[in-house]
């Protein structure tokens, strides 16, 4: 198992240095030369209503699925596929007037209680035939496909002008907010939508690569666990090779 936390350690470091280069510009995809174009999102994304209701008031049964503002922060992944996504729910009066979420929606958390937590996101998959929304504490948007692809809207959280422009802004104390304005008013450079497409393919393959290898992982260390647990309570024993007690004396003899 060392062996394969070394090499998802080693992928993870590959994922990390080729995504600071492509969502800079410092690495180029084959075929494309034309200069990056500084955009001001605000100029290209329409925000959607959002839910304000508690965990309190959802429910496993009712027809809506609702993304909590929690659930986005503790997600490994920076998709979420609404239709396989286990999620809360809400009734359908009670979101009666709330926008639902369409395939590369991006909902991003309105608070952190970290720097390290402003800007975090999930892009939207699988939304087709399913009713989903925005809940508390999260600001849901919807930009131009023409400005931003879908795929790569999801990798706006590790651009480096965007997220230093939210941190910048963020305010409080306890807790860094964000709001609408702050992501608006962000300027950042952005290659033409087929690049988008072919950085978000590469750095995609990469996370699948990586996904394979901890799903690898967690099958030998579930192995080895069953193998423990049945040697040490004895459903397994383990054969002995039994010596033969007269070859000693037949030695002596």
């Amino acid at each position: 198992m060392a062996a394969i936390r070394r090499l998802i350690t080693k992928k993870r470091d590959l994922r990390t240095g080729a995504m600071q280069r492509l969502l800079i510009g410092e690495t180029r995809m084959p075929g494309f030369t034309d200069p990056w174009q500084v955009k001001r999102l605000g100029d290209h994304v329409s925000f959607l209503r959002n839910g304000v209701h508690s965990r309190a008031q959802l429910t496993v049964n009712d027809p809506v699925c609702y993304l909590h503002y929690g659930d986005i922060h503790v997600s490994s992944s920076i998709r979420l596929d609404v239709n396989k996504a286990i999620m809360p729910r809400l009734s359908a009066a009670a979101a009666a007037r709330l926008t639902r979420l369409e395939d590369g929606d991006v909902v991003f958390v309105d608070a952190s209680e970290d720097l390290l937590g402003v800007g975090k996101s999930l892009e939207i998959e699988g939304a087709s035939g399913i009713e989903a929304v925005a809940g508390q504490h999260t600001i849901a948007a919807r930009f131009d496909k023409q400005v931003l692809a879908d795929g790569f809207k999801g990798y706006l959280q590790f651009v480096p002008a965007f997220i230093a422009h939210l941190r910048r802004l963020a305010a409080g104390t306890k807790v860094y907010a964000t709001n609408r304005k702050h992501i608006a008013s962000a300027e950042i450079a952005l290659p033409e939508p087929d690049e988008q497409r072919v950085i978000a393919r590469v750095l995609s393959d990469m996370e699948a690569e990586i996904a394979a290898l901890e799903a690898r992982l967690a099958k030998t260390r579930d192995i080895k666990q069953a193998m423990m647990q049945a040697l040490l309570t004895g459903r397994v024993r383990l054969p002995v090779s039994v010596v033969e007690t007269c070859e000693p004396e037949a030695a002596h003899a």
